[in-house]
């Protein structure tokens, strides 16, 4: 069973930036569609943003220009850079596996002054 563990939240001010990291257990990472979602407090969880295994990404038009996914498919390791962060990224944010129902704990990110 595939395993997933997120980390790199914390508090942070509007305007400030995290990096979030997803490492995943496990020989087949680099053949996986990786998936960044959200849930912010008392909403539905929502997509964030997703790269392929060549690379290619997408992005929830609301964090675009803002965001970047990217993979290192020798670590195991998938990547969320968050710039110019605003109060309504504040979430818990999850990795995932495209078509699966694997899921870590998730990371809390909060954006307050």
């Amino acid at each position: 069973q595939v395993q997933l563990v997120e980390s790199g939240g914390g508090l942070v001010q509007p305007g400030g930036s995290l990096r979030l990291s997803c490492a995943a257990s496990g020989n087949m990472f680099s053949t996986y569609v990786m998936r960044w979602y959200r849930q912010p407090p008392g909403q539905l969880r929502e997509l964030v943003a997703t790269i392929g295994s060549g690379g290619s990404t997408n992005y929830r038009d609301s964090v675009k220009g803002r965001f970047t996914i990217s993979r290192d498919n020798a670590k195991n390791t998938v990547y969320l850079q968050m710039n110019s962060l605003k109060p309504e990224d504040t979430a818990v944010y999850y990795c995932n596996i495209q078509f699966t129902n694997l899921w870590g704990p998730g990371t809390q990110v909060t954006v307050s002054s």
